[in-house]
């Protein structure tokens, strides 16, 4: 008898989930139950509140959640290795959603190390209803990066030492003068209007500021969780973003929550 796989999604941004093997989460489960031996039979309900094309790997998310939730319940007989090399083959943000934590991402983000960090830091995101295309930012990269004859000028990764000594430090100002993202000028040339937001939240008394991902979500570091509220009130009253939430981190990658 073949198995019944269905996705319910829930949410705000529940009408734009796809509901159909183009999912995370169906793919996810499809490749647990290859593991176990079983056909797929799983309903699975993804309350979405992460937006969609937002630069912040939700959709990732979700398939990480459902590799454990799946595993757990067909038995948790699946080890962590197995778990990591499905969650690579998923896609390369979501061996990290898996884990959790601080980590290095090498190779194309799936080859992970643990980065020691100090206490916990607080970050406002500011979100955009109107998301950005992953694939279009990574080919605007290429072409900002490419001279007239077509010569590729892309320099070799570097390990952010400023990035990883702020986070031993345990020292949000100098993790938020570290901040980068080689995907933000395109995300900005392709939406100006992600400047303004950044720019205010920087006079705003930010600690620094960096587009995520590919976009269009702006994240700002922030030094406490009293500053982070004042900016999120601030950015939703200056009409710049859509919404804008307070975050912390780092924190635990997917896991199952007892009821």
């Amino acid at each position: 008898m073949a198995g019944t796989l269905e996705i319910e999604p829930l949410g705000e941004w529940a009408t734009i989930i796809p509901t159909d093997n183009t999912n995370l989460a169906w793919k996810a489960a499809e490749l647990v139950a290859a593991a176990y031996g079983v056909e797929p039979n799983f309903h699975i309900s993804i309350n979405k509140r992460i937006p969609v094309a937002a630069g912040l790997a939700g959709g990732s998310a979700d398939g990480a959640a459902a590799l454990v939730a799946c595993d757990a319940v067909l038995g948790s007989a699946l080890s962590r290795v197995q778990l990591d090399e499905m969650a690579s083959q998923l896609g390369s943000d979501v061996p990290f959603m898996l884990r959790g934590g601080c980590a290095l991402g090498q190779g194309r983000g799936h080859l992970l190390s643990p980065v020691m960090t100090r206490g916990s830091f607080h970050w406002v995101l500011a979100t955009f209803r109107e998301g950005l295309s992953t694939a279009a930012m990574y080919a605007k990269l290429d072409d900002q990066r490419r001279t007239k004859d077509g010569i590729d000028l892309t320099p070799d990764p570097q390990v952010p030492e400023a990035v990883l000594h702020a986070l031993a430090r345990g020292d949000a100002q100098l993790l938020g003068a570290a901040l980068f993202n080689d995907l933000q000028g395109p995300a900005i040339a392709t939406r100006p209007a992600l400047k303004s937001a950044l720019d205010f939240g920087m006079d705003y008394g930010a600690l620094g500021c960096v587009v995520s991902g590919s976009g269009p979500t702006c994240a700002f570091l922030v030094a406490d969780e009293s500053k982070a509220i004042d900016l999120v009130i601030a950015l939703m009253g200056s009409g710049l973003v859509d919404h804008a939430l307070h975050a912390h981190g780092p924190v635990h990658g997917a896991r199952v929550i007892p009821r």
